[in-house]
Parts: C-alpha cells; structure tokens; sequence
C-alpha cells in the first residue's frame, strides 16, 4: 500500500521562493530613492572637495558643498523624473542619455545653485551675475558627464546581464525538453509493453496502469507549458510516475511520499524532481535482487526548503578519497541538469547533493533557499495521512 502523507506545520505557505534578487538601477520606491539620493550626496560633497583642492581661490569648502549638493541634488531629480516619463522608454539608449544630459545638467546646474542662495540666505541672482567664472560650469559639466558615464554603463552591463540570464533560461528549458523527450519515450514504451502482458493476465491492473499513465501524461504536458508549478502538482506527477512504476515491477518497489500541507502551493520549477526518483528507481532499484523501496520528503527548514529522495538501492561506487559519483553517465546528465536549473533559478545558495544511506541506497538532497527565515519551524507537526493508490 502507497501512502502520501500530509504532516501540519505552523508556517505560512508564502515564506518561501522570493524571485531571485535583482538590483533595481532605477528605484520606484521612497527607500530606493533615498538610497540614490544618499550615494549622490556622497558623490558630489567628493566632487566639492576635488574642486576645492584644485581651485583653492575660487571660494570657501562650506560654499562650494552647498552649491554642489544643491545641483547635484536637482540633477538627480531632474534624472529620477525623466526615467520615468513614458516618452523617454521610446527612445535608444544612447538618445535617451543624451537627452536626460541636456534637460538635466542646465537645469541642474541653474535651478540648484538658486536653492544654494536660499540655503545661504543671499539674495537669488543669476549664475555669474558680476562675477562669470568657467571653472565652476566647466567642473560641473565634468562630473555630470563622469555620473551620467557610470550609469549608462550600468543600464549597459545590467541589460547584458538579464540577456545572460534569458539565454541560460531559455538553454535551460530546451534541455528540459529534450531531458523529457529522453525520459518519455522510454517510459512510455515499456508501460505499453507491460500493458501489452498484463491486458491478458490482469485486466484490473492493466486500467489501473492506464488511468495513473494518462494521469502522469496529462501532468507532463501541463507541466511543458509552464515555467513553474505548485509542489502538491509535483507530487501528484511523482505519485502517478510511482504507481506505473509499482504496477510493473509488483511487490519490487514500495514507495512514500510526504508533503507538508504548508508548502503544497509553493512554486517550483517543473520536473525538478522526476530526473532524481527515475534515477532512482533505473539505476539503484531496478538493477537490485529483491524488494525496495523509495521515499521523497519535503520539509521546511529555518533556510528554506529540502527535499529528500531516499532509496535503498545498489547505491553509488565506493570510494573513500572522492565526491560520492552518479551511478552512470546518463544518471550524470540529469544530475547535473537538476543541479543547473537550481542555480539559474535560485542562485548559488540552491544545491543538489547526493548521499550514501546505510546499509545501502542513496539519498538525493535538494535544497531551495528561502529570503527571509522561518518561525515555528520546529513546531509539533499535526500528522494527517491521505490514503492514495494500492499495489
């Protein structure tokens, strides 16, 4: 008898798989916009200090930081507010800074310095007014060209970097399919060969196995069309795979699945877990003598979530001196696909490891970080069992 087993924890089912942090160039929130603002500040008392180095006769350390937070300070609100405009997002990049440079440093530069008179209590006046001197406008032409510079290389790089990104993802999700059109066919072909035998000697098993294969083929092409789905359709997938699987090699394998009802909706990619438990049942159960068995648990953790496939099979090569080894080439390429889709997806905290389970069998651990950590994660799980399937 199969059993999935649904254990109650107190966590909320939302604390889990934050998107992977991206930093924002442009910030659209009052936090981000006082953290642009605090490292202009910054720039600008640097460039006041510069120029007061350079120039000492040109005026006092205190004026030239007014003036220049002043107009640094009106430049990248003049720049916030632009990014902004829907008018601008038509543009080329290069038209669009150019722009934003000729709206921006004048306006900056003339707007910013009547603030520094107000700041000062002098009488508001034009820039230059008795006294026109080309240091100042040259100076800050300078530095605005130095920061508009360092933030279109930022637009730049971080533009590559999310075409990166898309190009891995996409590699990513043709190598799912083409892992899927692997594993399908040869799934597919030795369920129907088993169909063929057991429509003659057991009729009951013979529906039995093609309601769970049309339950397991709906699921593979609903999970094709999408890029993630909850854990409880993952499971339900694993659970159809594990029926066929049952159905065909009898009382040879036994399996169990265990879900918390917490994490039933939380997302993840789909199929993370199928390449594992087939590895599983191909390479540890099937080639063995004997019964075995198979068990794939999610838990929560203060970090974010694990999940076990634990089998007890043949288990990996012995070797004292090395990294246990995948059990064959093939179990290879769909570790190392797992281990890939986990670190595009969730980043380098994500990992796959595998480990040797006494006295036999392997234990495959994924890990999926969470971004902020769990309370009442070691709170007295509430066990509900849900009866599913039979041998």
């Amino acid at each position: 008898m199969h059993r999935l087993v649904h254990t109650r924890v107190g966590l909320p089912p939302t604390m889990y798989l934050a998107p992977t942090p991206t930093a924002e160039l442009w910030p659209d929130t009052l936090k981000g916009v006082l953290r642009a603002a605090a490292a202009a500040a910054v720039f600008w008392a640097l460039a006041a200090t510069l120029l007061y180095l350079l120039s000492p006769g040109l005026d006092t350390w205190p004026r030239l930081m007014v003036f220049h937070e002043c107009v640094g300070m009106t430049m990248v609100a003049c720049v916030l507010l632009l990014r902004r405009a829907r008018a601008f997002s038509r543009f080329q990049p290069m038209a669009r800074w150019l722009l934003t440079g000729l709206v921006a440093v004048p306006t900056g530069f003339i707007v910013g310095h009547q603030f520094a008179f107000l700041l000062l209590g002098e009488p508001l006046r034009m820039v230059g007014f008795m006294s026109v001197s080309l240091i100042p406008v040259l100076f800050t032409l300078l530095v605005s060209g130095v920061g508009f510079h360092y933030y279109a290389t930022r637009e730049q790089l971080a533009k590559e970097a999310a075409a990166r990104s898309e190009a891995q993802r996409l590699a990513l999700d043709a190598q799912l399919r083409l892992l899927r059109a692997q594993l399908e066919p040869h799934m597919l072909f030795n369920t129907l060969a088993n169909l063929r035998s057991l429509v003659r000697e057991d009729v009951d098993r013979a529906e039995s196995m093609i309601d769970q294969l049309n339950v397991y083929l709906r699921s593979a092409l609903a999970a094709s069309q999408t890029e993630s789905v909850s854990l409880s359709s993952e499971f339900a997938q694993l659970r159809a795979y594990l029926d066929i699987m049952a159905l065909r090699m009898g009382p040879r394998l036994s399996y169990r699945l265990e879900l918390p009802a917490a994490l039933e909706r939380t997302e993840v990619p789909p199929m993370l877990l199928q390449p594992l438990v087939e590895n599983a049942i191909k390479h540890g159960l099937e080639p063995k003598v004997g019964s075995g068995s198979i068990e794939v648990i999610a838990c929560a953790t203060p970090a974010g979530i694990e999940i076990r496939i634990n089998d007890s099979g043949l288990g990996l090569p012995a070797d004292e001196h090395h990294e246990p080894a995948p059990r064959s080439p093939g179990a290879s390429y769909g570790l190392q696909h797992v281990r890939d889709r986990l670190q595009v997806i969730y980043g380098p905290a994500a990992e796959l490891s595998l480990e040797r389970r006494q006295p036999t069998g392997v234990s495959a651990r994924v890990f999926i970080p969470s971004r902020s950590g769990l309370h009442g994660a070691h709170q007295s799980p509430e066990p509900s069992t849900h009866r599913e399937g039979s041998e």
